[in-house]
């Protein structure tokens, strides 16, 4: 069912703007929180004017890219309503809902439950500034939740279980849907955090209600941590430079492998996926209390890093940032202690580091290519994204 989504503003150029949607926060560096609002300002700016005419930004084939920019706009910290109004969200929404399937899916060419997710948690946003700004009717609302509510139910049936034993630690996890027929941590947090999001869609009392075995989820993440005392794979390491981390998925690291102290090969804990596995686990409803939880924080902290990703160096490096800020906010604390005993506001610090990164005239934009990330609308999106998580504490 089509929703009409149009509304058109006329842009206002702005140059020291101000935030609305945390405009209750105590405001703790307003030197900072100002040039974080001149960053996005700018981004969002540039973002607009560079939307394709039917919508989407780089591509038509991946809905969840433009998604990721979509959500941008919403989650703006800085003028929130307008944007929210804006032509690029209308477009870029109803981009969205002409990739919905009949399945219930949200995906053009590939890639279903990476494209899907993302586009549910970007529904999810614009339905809930939909009420705040009455931007839609009604039954429009009503017609967008039906919509995200097959959606969730498509990502929940990504939820993979295995019979054969060697491919019994794939279970419980998710995958790209086509790519491969196993799944991955990568994927799997995306499903969890739409899920996690859109959990109100689901009516507690239905028992007819399609909900994941979240049981079999945190056991597909468990098998993904370097943590000898919940993973009894071979591979997973209790050595020091190891421990808590996770990989891309059970016996398989982008970081690499080497050889532990038994002569069995490991893989390399990294830090993109070592936040995924944090913010999968507090979202999946593991308490931080949780050895997994200690141990996942534990290596963080050993390996903070604001120049790489760690173990991968400049490879993925906006989505570990953009990870971090979604891992560390749900974490809850404010500060982290170093080994050194050095503690840091990793929201303050994170942000100056966006704040120096930010290029001319609007954009991030990753030097190392691997996985999009020399897009620089891609990157931009992370970047926007990991701020709106931080910016309620700066």
């Amino acid at each position: 069912m089509k929703i009409s989504l149009f509304r058109f503003f006329a842009f206002t150029l702005l140059i020291a703007l101000v935030p609305t949607a945390h405009a209750e926060s105590p405001v703790k560096d307003l030197s900072l929180r100002n040039e974080v609002d001149h960053a996005v300002h700018q981004s969002l700016t540039l973002l607009a004017e560079e939307q394709n005419l039917d919508g989407y930004w780089a591509s038509p084939d991946y809905p969840g890219l433009t998604a990721l920019i979509v959500r941008s706009f919403l989650d703006s910290p800085v003028d929130n309503e307008r944007w929210s109004k804006s032509e690029a969200v209308a477009k870029g929404i109803a981009f969205i809902l002409d990739n919905v399937k009949e399945d219930g899916g949200i995906y053009n060419r590939g890639l279903y439950s990476y494209n899907t997710a993302i586009s549910l948690m970007c529904l999810n946003v614009y339905a809930e500034a939909a009420e705040k700004y009455g931007l839609l009717t009604e039954e429009e609302l009503s017609d967008l939740k039906e919509i995200m509510v097959r959606a969730r139910e498509f990502v929940v049936g990504q939820q993979q279980f295995y019979s054969e034993k060697d491919f019994e630690k794939f279970s419980g996890g998710i995958g790209y849907g086509n790519s491969y027929k196993h799944s991955d941590l990568s994927n799997t947090s995306l499903a969890i955090q739409a899920l996690h999001e859109t959990r109100h869609l689901v009516d507690e009392n239905d028992e007819q209600a399609v909900e994941l075995n979240w049981d079999a989820a945190i056991q597909f993440l468990s098998n993904t941590q370097n943590l000898p005392e919940t993973n009894k794979q071979a591979w997973a390491s209790g050595d020091a430079e190891n421990r808590g981390g996770f990989v891309y998925y059970p016996g398989d690291s982008k970081a690499g492998t080497f050889e532990k102290a038994d002569g069995v090969t490991g893989h390399r804990s990294y830090g993109s996926m070592s936040y995924a596995g944090l913010m999968s686990l507090l979202y999946a409803g593991v308490d931080k209390d949780d050895e997994r939880v200690v141990a996942a924080v534990d290596w963080l902290k050993s390996h903070f890093n604001l120049e790489e990703n760690p173990n991968m160096g400049l490879e993925g490096l906006y989505y570990y940032f953009h990870t971090m800020a979604k891992a560390l906010d749900a974490y809850g604390e404010d500060t982290l202690t170093l080994d050194d005993g050095t503690e840091i506001d990793w929201a303050k610090v994170l942000a100056e580091r966006f704040v120096s990164l930010h290029k001319h005239p609007g954009f991030w934009v990753n030097e190392n290519s691997r996985w999009m990330e020399s897009n620089p609308y891609l990157v931009s999106a992370y970047t926007l994204l990991a701020l709106d998580y931080i910016y309620p504490r700066l």
